[in-house]
C-alpha cells in the first residue's frame, strides 16, 4: 500500500470516526418497504416519535414499497452507512426473499447490519361473514368441499401472509386461489368487500374488523390468544397445533456503519421501545414490543433463513 493511499485510509477512518461522534446531528429516516397500515408501517411509526425524543433529532417514516420489498431493500443496502438512513425490515422478506429469488440485489446478511428487533405479532385466521362457518375445523371442511372457490389475500408475493397460508394449504390439503396486494391496507378492503374471502395476517390488519364483527376471526397462529381478541382460539385449541406462524419487524442498518453509531441506534431504541406509552400504542394496535439487541437479532436471522428456505420449498412456493 504506498504512503499516499494510506494517508487516504487513514484520512476516511477518522472522518468516519468523528462522524460517528456527532451522530445524530441531522434527521434520520426509517425506509419502509410496505405502504401506510398493517404491522410493518405500524411499527415504524411505533418507533419514530419516542426516537425522535430520545435521539434528538426528527426521525421520519418513508414508505417505499414495490417489487416484494426489494425496492426498500435496495435503496438502503446501497445506501450511505452513517446511520441516517434505515430499514425497517419484515421478516416476510428479509428471510423469504433470499429463497423466493434467484437474483437479488441485496443479501440478508452481507449489506445489512442488525440494529434491534422492535415488534413480534401473531397472525390471524379471518373469513369473511359470507362463509358459512364458525370455526377453524368448519372452516377446513368447508375449504375441502369448495377446492378452488375460496380466494385468499396476501400482503404481497413472498409475503409472510403469501407464504404463511401457503403453508396452511399445505397442512391442511385445502385448495385456495392466492389474491397478491400491495400491502395490507388494499388487502383488507378487498376482504371487507368479500371481494377476496380468506385473509392470514396480522393483528394490526385484522382486529378491529373482528371485534366489530365484520370478519370471523377464526384462530391466532402463536401459542397464546391475543389479548384483544380473546374469543378467538389459538391453532392448537381450534384442532391444528402443527401450524403456527408469527412475524417480526426488525431495524437493520447499512452494512459498513461504524460501530458506535451502531450502539447509539441500538441504544436509543431500547430507551424508545421501553416507555410506558409506546407498550400502551403496541398494545392497542394488536402488536408486542420487544427488543433484542444487534448480536441477538444476528444470531434469529442466521436461525430463521434455512427455516423459512426450507418451508418455501416444501410448499412449492415460487414468485413469477
Amino acid at each position: 500500500m504506498t504512503y499516499k493511499l494510506l494517508l487516504t485510509v487513514a484520512f476516511a477512518t477518522v472522518t468516519q470516526l468523528a462522524g460517528a461522534q456527532t451522530f445524530p446531528d441531522r434527521p434520520i429516516t426509517l425506509v419502509v418497504p410496505n405502504p401506510p397500515g398493517g404491522l410493518v408501517d405500524t411499527s415504524a411509526r411505533l418507533l419514530s416519535e419516542p426516537l425522535t425524543r430520545v435521539i434528538g433529532q426528527p426521525v421520519v417514516v418513508d414508505n417505499k414499497p414495490g417489487a416484494s420489498g426489494n425496492t426498500a431493500y435496495q435503496f438502503v443496502a446501497k445506501a450511505k452507512p452513517d446511520g441516517y438512513t434505515l430499514l425497517i425490515s419484515y421478516s416476510g422478506y428479509h428471510v423469504g426473499n433470499p429463497a423466493l429469488f434467484e437474483k437479488l440485489s441485496w443479501d440478508p446478511l452481507k449489506d445489512f447490519t442488525p440494529i434491534a428487533l422492535l415488534t413480534i405479532s401473531t397472525n390471524v385466521i379471518a373469513v369473511h361473514p359470507s362463509i358459512p362457518v364458525n370455526n377453524l375445523k368448519e372452516f377446513i371442511a368447508y375449504a375441502k368441499a369448495n377446492p378452488g372457490k375460496l380466494n385468499y389475500a396476501s400482503q404481497g408475493n413472498g409475503s409472510v401472509s403469501h407464504i404463511g397460508t401457503e403453508i396452511f394449504k399445505q397442512t391442511t390439503g385445502v385448495d385456495m386461489v392466492h389474491v397478491p396486494y400491495k400491502g395490507s391496507g388494499p388487502a383488507i378492503q378487498d376482504v371487507l368487500a368479500g371481494q377476496v374471502q380468506v385473509f392470514i395476517s396480522t393483528p394490526p390488519s385484522l382486529m378491529q374488523h373482528v371485534q366489530s364483527g365484520k370478519l370471523k376471526g377464526l384462530a391466532v397462529t402463536g401459542k397464546n390468544r391475543h389479548p384483544g381478541m380473546p374469543n378467538v382460539p389459538t391453532t392448537a385449541e381450534a384442532g391444528l397445533p402443527s401450524f403456527q406462524l408469527e412475524s417480526w419487524v426488525a431495524l437493520y442498518a447499512p452494512a459498513g456503519t461504524p460501530a458506535p453509531v451502531v450502539t447509539k441506534l441500538t441504544d436509543s431504541v431500547k430507551q424508545s421501545l421501553a416507555l410506558p406509552e409506546v407498550k400502551e400504542r403496541a398494545d392497542t394496535a394488536g402488536i408486542e414490543v420487544r427488543y433484542l439487541n444487534p448480536g441477538q437479532m444476528d444470531t434469529l436471522l442466521k436461525k430463521e433463513l434455512p427455516f423459512w428456505s426450507k418451508a418455501i420449498k416444501t410448499a412449492n412456493i415460487t414468485l413469477d
